[in-house]
């Protein structure tokens, strides 16, 4: 989550940097993404994950595919 949020962050930078605005003008990042029209990093990332997975899952050469289908993650979470 860590690099999630430094991403969010830098990319919000970017925004105001794009439109010319600073912290101190106090508009809110939700203003910010409606006037650039950016994807929300987090977003990307995830469709990005997604893709490269299925992307995995479909090769033929052995290396993978079925291995990912049957990973099970670490830990309690369900």
């Amino acid at each position: 989550m860590g690099l999630i949020r430094r991403l969010r962050v830098t990319q919000r930078a970017m925004e105001r940097a794009m439109l010319g605005v600073s912290l101190r003008d106090r508009i809110r990042n939700v203003e910010i993404r409606r006037r650039t029209r950016v994807t929300d990093i987090a977003q990307r990332v995830a469709k990005l994950k997604w893709q490269w997975a299925g992307h995995i899952v479909r090769r033929k050469d052995g290396r993978g595919g079925p291995k990912l289908l049957e990973w099970q993650p670490r830990g309690d979470r369900q």
